[in-house]
């Protein structure tokens, strides 16, 4: 098989999720687009230095002859790469209306403040 059809093999197993990252007051959120997965169909895991989302979608295609198809039914991952201002015991997540919400916490030494003049 040649290596571009790998390539778009593996893309179609793997969709890579649209997603956002704001750092918001000591925190940073991750919000991805996941449509179709429901809960019990996330992995969350962190190793090593590495944050990864993974979802199955649950939800059938319906077979037919379709006029358009933008929608891509499939398996998503995303990696994110963690560096060491992030506390790694402190990840929550959420998922509401196909969108799953990740806050990690930031280690104290890593979170602005402010030096008061004397």
């Amino acid at each position: 098989m040649s290596d571009t059809v790998q390539a778009t093999e593996k893309r179609r197993r793997n969709l890579v999720p649209s997603c956002s990252v704001r750092e918001d007051g000591g925190k940073v959120r991750i919000c991805l687009e996941m449509p179709g997965v429901g809960k019990d169909g996330i992995e969350i895991k962190i190793e090593k230095n590495e944050l990864i989302v993974k979802g199955r979608s649950d939800e059938a295609m319906p077979q037919g002859s379709y006029l358009v198809r933008e929608r891509a039914r499939g398996d998503y991952e995303k990696v994110f790469t963690l560096d060491d201002t992030i506390d790694r015991e402190k990840v929550d997540a959420e998922l509401k209306n196909g969108v799953l919400s990740l806050t990690l916490l930031l280690k104290e030494a890593a979170k602005p403040r402010r030096i008061e003049i004397s």
